[in-house]
């Protein structure tokens, strides 16, 4: 790999405008067209569309600008520099561990690449409850093959492995469907180390394709910048004020303001949790009290399983094969479904993710080489007592996740880990661990399937993580339902789009990041030709 081009050097080298942290400092005032807040999957899209509709843009991100020559492929390093709170964002009870990307390119960076569309059921449920008529499958249609196309989005041709290999052959044992699953990459090595960043640039993220383009076409980039409030007057942004950050994200300088970015239209895509605290931080009109709410994760529920022959969890394409079974075996707005896929395993996530501590740890550690974890993606925000979580603002103004995990999400949990459970055993498992602090390890279907029935579904001892963040600044068709208007622009200010996750009225029921590249296409060029008269596309 050491004759890879590096994309960010030689984009450095042919004069990009980069600011902040190394690349120098930040000017005290900047005027452009757009500015956009972000430079994630929401960012990137429309970063490219609008630069392409030759417009002025300027794109700020708080983390960090990596490229392939940083990423060695070691968890403490990825972690620290490339995840939102080292990794280690949590929701405010602490039951949820939220994996989310913090770098340029956003979570696009350090995602697994699996790329899927927006389920029809859940574009029915948006038409039918949030007054989103235009979300259609059709007319969202050619905003998706263009994203595909452009990102090289496509079912992953090579032969999965092992670890997603035994997904597939359990489930086909119990009649269960299991498909492959597409993926964003060019040339893919098949490493499997997508989530500490590629290091030989075959993912397609924001890093790689989009917020190069718009480099190339004039836009410049602030690092190591954080947006700390709109300014707001008359319904609309005049300004944003911005501080310099450091790596680890702490204010370089307390309480002072580095730049202050004036443009004649903002786009906030900070991602959702990020995105709603910088409208509350502003104090953003919020007339209906919809801002920060309705915010979901897909609760993730796992089971650990030992199997006979190695498995190598940690090589190889992190996600390659999925089961929707189980979303389709309830109506969407029944008992919680659930999406089946499996986890790359390396060290550090690994431990993080077994039950109990010290001896009971380590045995299970000395099994690395065969373990297989299994991940249910539950479906989150389709039933009155799925209602997700309420962003708040901490006394520094950094944002935190208020999520109670009720009793409807813990039925989902234990209905998924004896899904799982099962599964894994049909693949042939010898042991089984399912995600619970109380849990033991059992050898059999049977005896797994009276522990997890046994077992007290409770917030803290269910293991839940999250790496999908959605909702918090909701579509609706009117401003009762939703924060932002059906064409992405905030109900109540009428220059600010919002194009991110924080958009989607529930959770999507699949990995998320198609579902925002293919809607914020269609948001972005609206966007382009409304402020420049241009028709543009994303190709």
């Amino acid at each position: 790999m050491t004759n890879i081009i590096d994309p960010i050097a030689a984009g450095l080298q042919r004069g990009w405008k980069v600011l902040g942290g190394k690349h120098g400092a930040l000017p005290e005032r900047i005027t452009c067209d757009v500015a956009i807040i972000g430079s994630g999957a929401g960012a990137g899209i429309t970063a490219e569309l609008l630069t392409k509709a030759g417009l002025n843009v300027v794109i700020v991100e708080e983390g960090q600008l990596k490229s392939s020559t940083d990423f060695k492929q070691k968890e403490p390093e990825a972690y620290a520099s490339l995840y939102q709170e080292n990794a280690g964002r949590k929701t405010k009870d602490k039951g949820i561990t939220i994996l989310q990307g913090r770098s340029v390119g956003g979570t696009t960076t350090v995602n697994w690449t699996s790329s899927f569309h927006t389920p029809p059921d859940t574009l029915k449920f948006w038409q039918d409850k949030f007054g989103l008529k235009d979300y259609t499958t059709e007319t969202l249609a050619p905003y998706f093959q263009q994203a595909q196309t452009r990102l090289n989005i496509s079912p992953w041709a090579t032969s999965p492995n092992e670890n997603n290999e035994l997904l597939r052959r359990g489930a086909a044992k119990l009649g269960i469907k299991a498909e492959v699953i597409p993926r964003n990459v060019k040339g893919c090595y098949n490493l499997g180390s997508c989530g500490m960043g590629c290091p030989t640039n075959a993912k397609q993220s924001m890093l790689v394709t989009t917020i190069p383009f718009a480099l190339d076409h004039g836009a410049t980039l602030l690092v190591e910048t954080r947006v700390e409030k709109l300014v707001i007057e008359g319904g609309r942004v005049t300004a944003m004020q911005c501080i310099a950050v450091k790596p680890n994200a702490a204010p370089v300088e307390s309480g002072k303001i580095a730049t202050t970015i004036v443009a004649k239209h903002f786009v906030l895509a900070g991602g959702a949790i990020n995105s709603p605290a910088l409208l509350m931080r502003s104090k953003a009109p919020d007339p209906h009290k919809r801002l920060g709410t309705r915010t979901f994760l897909h609760p993730v529920a796992i089971t650990t399983a030992v199997m006979k022959d190695t498995v190598a969890a940690w090589t190889g394409a992190p996600q390659s094969i999925y089961s929707d079974h189980f979303l389709h075996t309830q109506p969407v707005d029944g008992p919680i479904g659930f999406k089946l896929e499996v986890a790359p395993l390396h060290p550090v996530f690994f431990g993080a993710n077994l039950p109990g501590f010290g001896e009971k740890q380590a045995e299970l550690f000395r099994q690395y080489p065969h373990a297989n974890v299994m991940l249910a993606l539950m479906r989150d925000g389709f039933h009155d007592q799925s209602v997700g979580g309420t962003v708040e603002l901490r006394d520094d103004g950094s944002p935190l996740l208020d999520y109670p995990i009720s009793d409807y999400v813990l039925d989902g949990a234990r209905r998924s880990m004896l899904a799982m459970a099962q599964i894994q055993f049909e693949a042939g498992a010898t042991m089984v661990y399912p995600g619970h602090e109380l849990a033991g390890g059992t050898s059999t279907w049977a005896a797994t399937k009276a522990a997890i029935e046994a077992l007290p579904m409770k917030p803290l001892l269910t293991k839940i993580g999250s790496a999908h963040v959605m909702g918090g600044c909701g579509l609706g068709g009117d401003d009762k339902l939703g924060v932002t208007r059906p064409d992405g622009v905030h109900w109540q200010l009428e220059n600010l789009s919002i194009h991110d996750g924080s958009l989607f009225p529930t959770s999507i029921g699949a990995n998320p990041q198609l579902s925002i590249y293919g809607n914020v296409n269609r948001l972005a060029q609206g966007l382009a030709k409304r402020l420049s008269g241009k028709d543009v596309l994303l190709a």
